[in-house]
């Protein structure tokens, strides 16, 4: 993938740099809270190579899968510095957009951190109860603090962010919310303090998130406030110097005390509703979580989580149902891999069907959950029954992370030894529902009992104009999903063929027109005569050469003919610099084409125009 070419081409179809008032990513996605939704082009970003999917809600979530860091540096690069002005959006946002947005803002960068930690506490935890390590050693002492600090200092750590998104000095405002676990302030606390004649609340507050928001927000407030009339020249030491004389004391007297009683109310509330349908509540989110997933919605129950956490110990809702879901989705992948007869849909099931049993379903739902409504039906009814075995069982997680395999021991607690054992048999429940369901009801879109909503389509369209494509370039030509990477076996951005080249030389496999030329020149796109977007790609990650080893002879506009010189390139040396040269020929608009392999040595490609009966 071309980070920087996706990157490029993302920020133009957002509406540019202007646009943008806040970028992060998460596992698998691109998050970008804009000033003007509208501005974003759907279709073209959905068309960049490399792009999984797009959803536009609170926040602009670009889907990259796994190379979403790389596109994330290579995007931040193209963007620069934000100005503080940029949060001021001119498109009018509901108040629950801008709430969420917040929100997610705010908790998600924590998530690292604490579930890094949280891993590490519940892994010396388990070694502990197997008893290969004493709980009275200095070495459980040391590991166990280690997983206790970012939860400890959690205050501190929601200030940076909130006054990240805020776009304010984040160590002023991250010394204001200090003062609430300063060890001198926490002892006078105890004792009895007052301030102004008013006795300050006696409050614990390590762990805590919203007393550390509340300061942050408030604190903000009073930035702008004194910046703006604070004159330049002095502007450095009396800007800080008064909004912390002002913050502290209002945060100690009244915001400290609202934001605790906020998070125990919430607490309370959650545990109230949980002891009287909690399973049923499990179940049901369990079942809806892959349109959460879909539109991004989960994002909104990270803060509810990290909340739970802090104030009780262990969630009991969201990331419980999590661990249903997530496993109904590898359930599904594996029998989709199993009862498939198409030998790309096997490894797109297959691979997302891997990354599902280890807590990432984006792959799973956007490659083969969404695509056919059985697959979907056996995830939403293998998490309805292991969110229902959840919810009964009443297990608990203890960590706010994404539940896996790899992160099981998040349900491992001293306390309550059968939670991990029944996280297990949920695990293998819900794997087993979904499967089960799903092998009985898929079949291939090609075969008798093709699905509904597939017939519907297919009867939409005619062929026409039909144009033969032959591989453009010698060498032995197989299917796209032989190639080993998922963005081409999954033909994510569409159909065609692969070769492993003989020569040295891409050439024009049709007349046509150049209508793109990479940076790099590894690859170009071309439109043929009858519509149809070719792409052709040499090699796997040959981005990173940056152009060495490669030649572009032709230009954008320029007309080609069948046989013509297109990139010239050096295929031993490529080889040696360690990059597979599989090189791949795809249809990039293929929803308006009929794409057919054609073949069985030398393959090529059948493109015929698709036009509404």
């Amino acid at each position: 993938m071309d980070y920087k070419q996706v990157s490029k081409e993302i920020l133009i179809h957002i509406g540019g740099k202007e646009n943008i008032s806040h970028v992060e990513h998460c596992s698998t996605r691109l998050r970008l809270s804009l000033k003007d939704n509208s501005k974003v082009d759907k279709k073209a970003i959905e068309a960049i190579p490399g792009v999984l999917g797009l959803v536009v809600a609170s926040q602009c979530q670009v889907i990259i899968g796994n190379d979403v860091v790389e596109v994330y540096d290579e995007f931040m690069k193209e963007v620069g510095a934000l100005s503080a002005e940029a949060s001021d959006s001119k498109e009018k946002q509901s108040f629950g957009n801008i709430l969420l947005d917040f929100i997610v803002s705010v908790f998600q960068p924590l998530v690292p951190a604490i579930a890094g930690a949280g891993i590490l506490k519940s892994l010396v935890l388990l070694v502990s109860m197997f008893g290969w390590l004493s709980d009275k050693g200095d070495t459980f002492k040391v590991l166990s603090a280690i997983g206790d600090a970012p939860i400890y200092f959690l205050p501190i750590l929601v200030a940076i962010t909130t006054a990240n998104k805020l776009k304010v000095n984040t160590l002023v405002a991250t010394s204001a919310v200090s003062i609430l676990l300063l060890p001198a302030m926490t002892a006078s606390m105890a004792e009895g303090l007052t301030l102004f004649g008013m006795t300050i609340p006696n409050i614990a507050y390590a762990s805590q998130v919203f007393p550390a928001i509340l300061c942050v927000l408030f604190y903000a407030v009073m930035e702008r406030f004194f910046k703006k009339y604070t004159p330049k020249a002095t502007r450095i030491f009396v800007v800080p110097l008064l909004s912390l004389l002002v913050t502290i004391p209002v945060t100690l007297l009244i915001l400290g005390p609202i934001g605790f009683y906020i998070g125990s109310a919430l607490s309370a509330v959650i545990v109230g509703l949980y002891a009287k349908v909690g399973w049923i509540a499990v179940a049901l989110l369990a079942a809806i979580s892959p349109f959460m997933v879909a539109t991004g919605m989960h994002k909104a129950m990270g803060p509810y989580a990290v909340s739970s956490m802090t104030e009780l110990g262990k969630e009991l809702l969201y990331l419980p149902a999590s661990l249903a879901h997530n496993l109904a989705e590898a359930g599904a992948c594996f029998a989709v891999f199993f009862k498939s007869k198409e030998a790309d849909k096997k490894s797109t099931a297959l691979s997302a069907g891997i990354s599902a049993v280890f807590g990432i379903t984006e792959p799973a739902l956007y490659g083969i959950t969404i695509l056919n409504k059985k697959v979907l039906g056996s995830v939403v009814f293998g998490g309805l029954v292991g969110g229902a075995y959840v919810g009964l069982t009443a297990i608990a997680a203890y960590v706010p992370v994404g539940p896996g395999l790899a992160s099981m021991t998040m349900f491992v607690s001293k306390e309550a030894p059968s939670n991990i054992i029944n996280a297990f048999i949920a695990f293998a429940i819900s794997f087993a529902v979904a499967f089960v369901s799903a092998f009985i009801l898929y079949k291939d879109d090609n075969s008798n009992a093709t699905d509904e909503l597939n017939v519907e389509k297919t009867n939409q369209f005619k062929t026409t104009e039909t144009v033969m494509v032959p591989a453009p370039v010698s060498g032995d030509t197989i299917n796209l999903s032989q190639v080993p990477d998922q963005v081409f076996s999954a033909k994510i951005m569409g159909e065609g063929l692969a070769v492993i080249p003989s020569d040295d030389c891409l050439k024009a496999p049709v007349s046509g027109t150049i209508k793109m030329v990479f940076d790099t020149n590894h690859a170009l796109g071309m439109e043929l005569e009858n519509g149809a977007e070719l792409l052709f790609h040499i090699g796997l990650d040959t981005v990173q050469l940056k152009g060495k080893y490669f030649e572009s002879l032709v230009k954008v506009d320029e007309h080609v003919e069948a046989g013509q010189d297109l990139i010239r390139f050096d295929r031993k040396k490529i080889e040696e610099a360690g990059y597979n040269m599989e090189t791949m020929m795809i249809v990039t608009n293929s929803e308006e084409y009929d794409v057919k392999i054609i073949g069985t040595d030398n393959l090529m490609l059948e493109v015929s125009k698709k036009e509404r009966v």
